[in-house]
């Protein structure tokens, strides 16, 4: 068992990483600074350190040094965040091997320890007696027999730390999780790094998209059925509860539902018992259950769509997913994670975005949340033709947004000056005054609808080209 040294002061990361490793066939130790790696490392040997760039007492170019003069056979991965990249890659010439960024992502991880470990298995082929005499790290082979089941997020952003505290709080219970948010904010890897951070870890995650079950469908796909017991059963079918017993249940979109499904879902919950369609046998359920939605459910309880006792079911604990736009400086530590994904899946060799394509990121609303940004991402580095991703890559709604959020606030900006210049002669002039107020209401309304002039228009009562003509009397494109 190969053995690995994590260095971070980030107690979490250390643990998650930890518990993750450690799944996946590696012997790990952890240590919370630089002095303690040390200390870890003089003690005992370890193929591989994982040492984070920022420590309390020290920075990775120190650590890189001690650690490559002092134990060169032992091979260093720096771990950075989206800022320190350029640090990484000066490292990197320094001896490290590779770098990984914030947020963390395990196929990443285990890729870049496997061609870790792989750059010193060969180096062990070719070294002197006393060193290959000692055990041979796992082949590359025998680390991608490993399966990654799960995964999960790490940020930097508060937003991101108090959705980790909460995972890594109700992981290892029982207990029903509710996952709110908008689409596309990663409610389904939040729910599989629960299971992966559980006692169920080394059971089934079964998903199950509960917006695309017909009501016809739907009880078959919950419970499964036994053959000739309707219609189209040529065969036995084993249900998703079947399925993950033992392990946990991902019910995504549960707001979908059938009024019927759910009250059988309810008893089957209550009880822990399933029965196929057309069996009068009763199997036992060991199931964990997580439901997703981006609807609001007390609402659906208000209007009869839901089923209250269903709800509080589940509700045992609930996370809220925050929207990308909230997360501050985890959109380019996304991105960036992003663009080494496509660069690896496109073959390409994209290192970096321009300047105003980090602003666009950094000041876009994301309505598509994680999923948008990832889509984005890829294509620009499809389109993209040297190193650097640009503007001219970005879909339109993403370029223009920029363009006019941009403009709006310079006129914004600029009216505001000039008004202030002129306050000294015109602060009782009510014509003015009206005009002001009605230019910063057409602002206001038009940043609300990303620059959308129909939507916009509508929402002032007014027609198209009057809006048009107000936007040029105050110089807004």
């Amino acid at each position: 068992m190969k053995k690995i040294l994590i260095i971070d002061d980030e107690v979490n990361v250390g643990l998650l990483l930890s518990k993750f490793l450690t799944r996946n066939g590696f012997e790990v130790s952890t240590a919370a600074n630089g002095s303690a790696g040390m200390e870890c490392l003089k003690k005992e040997e370890y193929d591989l350190v994982l040492c984070d760039f920022r420590l309390e007492d020290t920075d990775g170019r120190e650590m890189l040094k001690s650690i490559k003069s002092l134990y060169p056979k032992t091979g260093v991965i720096i771990i950075t965040g989206y800022s320190d990249i350029k640090m990484a890659v000066e490292l990197i010439k320094m001896g490290a091997y590779d770098y990984i960024t914030k947020p963390l992502y395990p196929d990443e991880i285990l890729i870049t320890i496997t061609k870790a470990i792989e750059t010193q298995y060969a180096l062990q082929e070719s070294a002197p007696a006393d060193y290959t005499n000692q055990a041979k790290p796992a082949t590359p082979k025998e680390i991608k027999k490993q399966v990654l089941t799960g995964e999960f997020v790490v940020g930097t952003s508060k937003a991101s730390k108090d959705l980790y505290r909460q995972i890594e709080l109700v992981a290892p219970t029982n207990y029903s999780v509710i996952i709110l948010g908008e689409s596309g904010t990663g409610k389904e890897s939040v729910a599989k790094s629960i299971h992966m951070n559980s006692h169920r870890a080394n059971q089934p995650f079964v998903a199950m998209d509960c917006g695309s079950l017909t009501k016809e469908l739907a009880a078959s796909e919950f419970f499964g059925h036994e053959k000739g017991s309707f219609t189209g059963a040529l065969y036995t079918k084993i249900g998703h509860f079947e399925m993950a017993n033992g392990g946990t249940l991902f019910l995504d979109e549960v707001g979908n539902l059938s009024y019927e499904i759910q009250a059988a879902l309810l008893r089957t919950v209550q009880e822990r018992k399933v029965k196929r369609i057309g069996s009068t046998k009763e199997i036992d359920l060991d199931v964990r259950i997580i439901i997703a939605t981006n609807e609001n459910l007390q609402e659906g309880i208000n209007k009869g769509r839901f089923r209250e006792d269903l709800y509080h079911r589940f509700n045992e604990f609930s996370i809220f997913m925050p929207p990308l736009r909230d997360r501050g400086n985890d959109i380019m530590m996304l991105a960036e994670h992003f663009l080494k994904v496509a660069n690896q899946e496109l073959d390409r060799n994209v290192s970096s975005f321009s300047p105003d394509v980090v602003e666009c990121f950094m000041n876009y609303r994301w309505q598509g949340n994680i999923r948008e940004l990832k889509n984005v991402v890829r294509r620009a580095t499809l389109l993209t033709e040297g190193n650097e991703i640009a503007m001219k890559t970005l879909p339109l709604e993403i370029s223009n947004y920029r363009v006019s959020g941009l403009e709006a606030s310079s006129s914004a900006s600029a009216s505001s000056t000039s008004g202030a210049a002129e306050t000294k002669d015109t602060k009782h002039d009510l014509k003015n005054a009206a005009l002001g107020a009605e230019h910063e209401t057409i602002l206001r309304v038009l940043r609300e609808v990303n620059f959308n002039k129909t939507k916009a228009a509508e929402i002032l009562n007014i027609d198209r080209k009057t809006l048009y003509n107000k936007m040029k009397a105050i110089n807004l494109k």
